[in-house]
């Protein structure tokens, strides 16, 4: 047994893999560059079928989604893993489930991406995600324990930036017209108050970076890369 070996890290993917993909190339240039040399991250992945698991959003199956995805992590698991990752926001609605059918550590999405957004000393925040995570309350709630101000976008607006993220980020599609709806989104929350904005669904990240926002941007991908590596390397 190699001493003060990493932490094995356990994702949750596929779903959808666009961003599990981007998930892990992060974790591996995270601990490369944390560790040098040809260090590369610890983790075992669980890749689902993302078309099974929409129709149950779809539908409302939200107990059943839960199943499959504690089925899964059950697995991971078994296969080494010593933390949890849901690589999705939309799924963390379901993390109480996937976090009771497991023995090891669940890091939750929504405390990594709140504790960056305290850490640089902002209160309120516009989210942008899934008509899912923008609407319902088990992430907003979360993001509101921290001490956040969470201002979500017109009913308009969620409709739009919903149907990109299915439509066109879930399926790799990037398209120009697109991020320019979208930087009007966070326009309009800016002017509603909005000091930062979490990009609240890891395939935004495919479409707005820094650059695009008059404000902070929160990338929810990369912290929850970040925050995984941090607890993986720490003994």
């Amino acid at each position: 047994m190699v001493a003060n070996r990493p932490r094995v890290i356990g994702l949750l993917g596929g779903i959808s893999w666009e961003s599990s993909a981007v998930y892990y190339r992060l974790l591996n240039e995270l601990v490369r560059d944390r560790l040098g040399g040809p260090h590369s991250a610890r983790c075992v992945l669980a890749s689902l079928d993302f078309a099974e698991v929409e129709q149950l959003q779809a539908a409302g199956r939200w107990d059943e989604a839960g199943l499959l995805l504690a089925e899964a992590a059950q697995g991971l698991e078994k296969a080494g893993a010593e933390l949890l990752l849901i690589c999705t926001n939309t799924m963390h609605k379901v993390a109480g489930t996937v976090q009771a059918s497991v023995g090891i550590p669940l890091l939750h999405l929504a405390d990594a991406t709140a504790d960056a957004v305290t850490g640089r000393g902002l209160a309120t925040v516009g989210l942008l995600g899934t008509a899912f995570t923008m609407e319902q309350d088990f992430y907003r709630d979360r993001l509101a324990g921290h001490g956040l101000r969470v201002l979500v976008p017109s009913a308009e607006d969620r409709l739009t930036v919903h149907r990109i993220i299915y439509d066109e980020l879930c399926v790799g599609a990037v398209r120009e017209e697109s991020r320019l709806r979208y930087r009007e989104v966070i326009g309009r929350l800016v002017a509603a108050g909005a000091e930062g904005v979490i990009l609240g669904c890891t395939e935004i990240e495919l479409l707005i970076a820094a650059e695009h926002s008059p404000v902070p941007v929160f990338p929810t991908t990369r912290l929850h890369a970040e925050a995984a590596v941090t607890r993986s390397l720490a003994h």
